[in-house]
């Protein structure tokens, strides 16, 4: 019957994935759209919580803040922190520097790094011969796919360090959902609730063109990076953490950039070089290769490194 429970839960996170992959391409396609016509990075990222927070903040508010002082105040700050409002600041601040195709690779790819790197250090899991051949598979598509667009200058360096640092704060929340056991709607709806507060003094004092923005753009951009993007798949991407662990879900991660390129092709008209096809094979191969491996083991905990308590 245990094997029965956690074959459904494996799948169910599976399919809680596959979903988090969709939300996230479309949600890159559709801010590539908005930062190219009218609204700013400030703007995104107030929609993208202010969204969230029509969600989270009515069940935030039934349940007395009484989950979140279960959390503690100190544990839903630092996750805040991490994965809350300055986290797509600073993915917008990189695209304001580097190509955006640069955010599609490095963010998921630093991430998926980080979480195996963390994983190993925190929790002492071991992973397989196998799944550690994947994930390095894994990173070397993602670099060849942002090689065509490497100029080398100074900006786009610095834009590219800001993804990989975008990517160490979340692989970093997610270490920390895991080690403190957080209830995933617990955790997503700390890190929007918090995230919303200062929202009025960004309105007030950071740049921002959405007056000149229509009515259907401001109300599409709320759907897809709050409700969808900010709320759902954070959701989702903590629920995963918890059943598979932060080794195992960064493992999506690099489809959100093979799924962005096909969407860009249909939206946008993007389409990739031949190096970049080369390089979504070469991802998908290593996505395979880790799909197929033994889940890492853990001597940390008494629980198995792929499941959640």
């Amino acid at each position: 019957m245990a094997d029965a429970g956690d074959a459904g839960n494996t799948r169910l996170a599976i399919v809680a994935g596959l979903t988090m992959i969709g939300i996230y391409a479309v949600q890159f396609v559709a801010a590539r759209f908005s930062l190219r016509e009218h609204l700013t990075a400030t703007d995104l990222a107030a929609l993208r919580f202010g969204g969230a927070g029509a969600v989270f903040v009515p069940i935030v508010w039934r349940g007395g803040l009484a989950s979140m002082r279960a959390l503690g105040w100190q544990r839903a700050l630092i996750l805040a922190a991490l994965a809350g409002l300055p986290y797509p600041l600073i993915i917008n601040w990189g695209l304001t520097h580097a190509p955006a195709a640069h955010a599609a690779a490095l963010c998921p790819a630093s991430i998926v790094f980080f979480s195996f790197l963390l994983s190993r250090i925190v929790f002492n899991d071991s992973p397989s011969r196998q799944r550690t051949i994947g994930v390095l598979a894994i990173i070397a598509g993602l670099s060849l796919f942002i090689a065509p667009a490497r100029d080398g200058t100074g900006g786009v360096l610095f834009g590219d360090m800001l993804f990989i640092g975008s990517g160490l704060m979340f692989s970093t929340y997610a270490v920390l959902v895991r080690r403190w056991r957080a209830d995933p709607v617990t955790a997503t709806a700390a890190v929007v609730f918090l995230s919303c507060l200062p929202l009025p003094a960004l309105y007030l004092f950071a740049p921002s063109h959405i007056h000149a923005a229509a009515a259907t753009e401001i109300v599409s951009q709320i759907v897809i990076q709050g409700i969808l993007a900010g709320a759902a798949a954070m959701f989702l991407y903590t629920y995963i953490v918890r059943q598979l662990g932060p080794q195992a879900a960064s493992l999506f991660l690099p489809c959100i950039p093979i799924a962005t390129v096909f969407v860009g092709m249909a939206v946008l008209g993007e389409t990739p070089m031949t190096i970049q096809f080369a390089a979504i094979a070469i991802m998908a191969a290593g996505m395979a290769i880790s799909a197929i491996g033994r889940p890492g083991t853990s001597a940390s905990l008494n629980v198995p490194a792929s499941r959640g308590s």
